[in-house]
């Protein structure tokens, strides 16, 4: 996910090429629907909120969700995906 969260066009068209090839791929929105127009602005409310709460809510999305998966993510992203990649039980790989 980048700072221009809720879900910006580049995250969008890279999870649709991977389930155009067949996987399942879940897109999260760590940033309670705000978007931002620069990465200055995302990186602010990321430190509004704590890093660690965006982490946390990374975890809270995956919780129902089987633990044998390949965790990715951009930018701000990368915090959550790497930590549930090196946490989670069953995790099998990640993408940052």
């Amino acid at each position: 996910m980048r700072p221009r969260a809720p879900l910006d066009t580049e995250t969008s068209l890279f999870a649709d090429e991977l389930r155009r090839a067949g996987h399942v791929v879940h897109t999260p929105d760590l940033f309670d629907g705000r978007t931002f127009e620069t990465i200055d602005e995302g990186v602010g409310y990321a430190e509004q909120v704590g890093f660690g709460d965006l982490i946390d809510r990374g975890a809270q999305a995956v919780a129902g969700l089987p633990g044998d998966l390949i965790y990715a993510g951009f930018s701000l992203g990368v915090l959550p995906a790497q930590k549930l990649a090196q946490t989670r039980s069953g995790a099998r790989g990640a993408l940052l």
